[in-house]
């Protein structure tokens, strides 16, 4: 424990007395010093022991002494230590009185006793905590290495720290989510710093901060993991005092330790990142047999149920692919995240997840129901929901939480029905169908069953859709501009009522031959015959998409 006034005064060999401030001889001190300047203050740091002789300070003047006594209190000095015997025979009673008015102890040291021995002792004890909390760092990174090595890993680990620290640890992944903490208690606590870990996640690793603005009593203080430019995971600490130096070495030594773990688990990853690209490349290839064979134990159990085929894009803030050099790091960071939550959600239930980049793509392999495609689905809601509510409450500009991480930068989710090895191109180009009507909605996910079993009519709200519209249709709407009759809905009410003259005839209100007529003043118009299916098809669909809304 730290050097005290009161282990100064037991020192039997420097036979100190106390003079005023008895009650705070607990205050530790850092150093002592000897000065005889009028105003030592700027030489000081807080924390000394002052060694004084009042060799230029006139002791016996009470305001004087008043204002000495004073200055060096506010100074942060913890004590004054004075010489009897060497200008003054005795401490002189307005040195006394300034101490007690400022609560600040006053040791009267006898001339026997010079001011180096004090300076010694002082040194000894500083030097002697110090080894303590080195030597106490070292023990404590020898039991979190064993820890670290045994078989309950990382949560052996946290369980260590916390019992050196006295106080709690908790491990979150690189997704921002608590996968381990001591004690079991903590788990809960440590759920409640998730925007505070969130923001460190979003800076390059090493980082820390400093919670202060907790719901807790405790002070927490979160270290980022990891040695590239994302944090892998994060460790937070709870305590209740700010850490010491042995406290400090074991925090640094679990960050290293960890650190190694998750980077070991990186190149692991990466490896098997190898080999789920070339299963998903046999299974594209339509040789499933072969990609069975290579997948083997790693990803064969999610070969062998339904999976789903993920196709992920990132866009900007405005819907648009993320452009040139300058987005490149949002854009990877937002489909590093996105991975980051299903690999970290497939991690906690035991299931495969085959993930592999692909240029400015992500192409996943996650399991029917799974986990996997739960984490895809809500982060997808989650970005969706962030993008709506920055647009209606930052109409500035600024960006939101996930937009400050990600450098602007959204995602856009194709997800193909289930399906199985055999037909995983099909599944491949039915998630390339969803993502690009994602990015044409504005949606953040589209699985391929709400394309398949909706309308087609939303898909024809695009621009060069409704340009070949209002191309096909220009002349009949010119023509019927000048007054000479009504083409175009004419043309409408025959295609709903599939050609049938009497029924189209009787919503318009006409007779049946002028409807004849002007069904052939339509066909002369454009130069088309209406007896083929596909000309009436494509003015059906003209007229739909010129109908349609903007907004679909």
């Amino acid at each position: 424990m730290p050097h005290t006034l009161a282990s100064l005064v037991n020192h039997t060999a420097l036979k100190l007395t106390v003079l005023a401030g008895e009650e705070r001889l607990d205050v530790p001190v850092r150093w002592a010093h000897a000065s005889e300047l009028i105003d030592p203050v700027p030489y000081m740091e807080g924390g000394e022991l002052l060694l004084i002789t009042a060799l230029k300070l006139d002791a016996e003047d009470a305001e004087a002494t008043r204002r000495y006594v004073r200055r060096v209190a506010e100074a942060g000095v913890v004590g004054l230590g004075f010489a009897v015997g060497v200008n003054y025979e005795q401490v002189p009673q307005p040195l006394v009185e300034a101490a007690r008015e400022q609560g600040l102890p006053l040791l009267g040291v006898p001339r026997r006793t010079p001011f180096i021995a004090i300076s010694k002792a002082v040194s000894a004890a500083v030097a002697a905590d110090q080894y303590r909390a080195v030597t106490a760092g070292f023990e404590a990174q020898r039991e979190l290495t064993r820890a670290a090595l045994s078989a309950e890993g990382p949560a052996e680990l946290l369980a260590r720290l916390a019992a050196h620290l006295n106080g709690w640890a908790a491990l979150y992944d690189a997704s921002g989510a608590v996968v381990a903490a001591a004690p079991d208690w903590a788990a809960r606590r440590a759920a409640r710093l998730a925007d505070d870990v969130s923001r460190l996640r979003g800076r390059p690793a090493p980082a820390s901060s400093v919670v202060s603005d907790t719901d807790g009593d405790d002070r927490v203080e979160l270290q980022s993991l990891g040695t590239g430019r994302r944090a892998r995971g994060v460790l937070a600490v709870g305590t209740g005092a700010p850490l010491g130096t042995a406290e400090r070495y074991a925090v640094h030594s679990a960050v290293a330790l960890l650190t190694l773990t998750t980077e070991r688990s990186r190149a692991l990853q990466d490896a098997e990142q190898r080999l789920g690209a070339a299963v998903l490349k046999m299974l594209l290839a339509g040789e499933p047999d072969h990609a069975r064979a290579v997948a083997g134990r790693l990803y064969g159990g999610l070969l062998d149920a339904p999976f789903r085929m993920v196709v992920a894009e990132p866009v900007a803030a405005d819907d648009q692919p993320s452009p040139g050099a300058g987005a490149a790091a949002g854009s990877a960071g937002v489909l590093d995240a996105l991975a980051d939550a299903m690999d970290s959600a497939a991690a906690r239930t035991g299931e495969a997840v085959l993930a592999v980049p692909d240029g400015d793509r992500l192409i996943v392999l996650v399991a029917d129901g799974g986990a996997a495609a739960d984490a895809c689905a809500a982060y997808a809601a989650e970005a969706e929901a962030e993008a709506r509510a920055g647009a209606q409450a930052r109409p500035g500009g600024r960006p939101g939480r996930a937009e400050a991480v990600h450098g602007g930068a959204g995602v856009a989710v194709g997800l193909s029905a289930p399906t199985g090895p055999t037909a995983a191109a099909n599944a491949y180009r039915q998630a390339e169908q969803a993502l690009s009507v994602a990015r044409r909605r504005g949606r953040a996910l589209v699985e391929h069953e709400d394309v398949a079993a909706g309308s087609v009519l939303p898909l024809l709200a695009d621009d060069a859709v409704r340009a070949f519209a209002d191309g096909l249709l220009r002349a009949l709407r010119e023509h019927d501009a000048t007054g000479r009759g009504d083409l175009v809905e004419s043309l409408r009410a025959w295609l709903a009522r599939h050609g049938q003259w009497d029924a189209a005839a009787a919503d318009l209100g006409v007779h049946r031959h002028t409807l004849r007529y002007r069904m052939r003043r339509v066909e002369e118009i454009l130069g088309r015959s209406l007896d083929d299916a596909d000309v009436r098809m494509e003015l059906w669909l003209a007229l739909k998409a010129t109908s349609a809304p903007q907004g679909e």
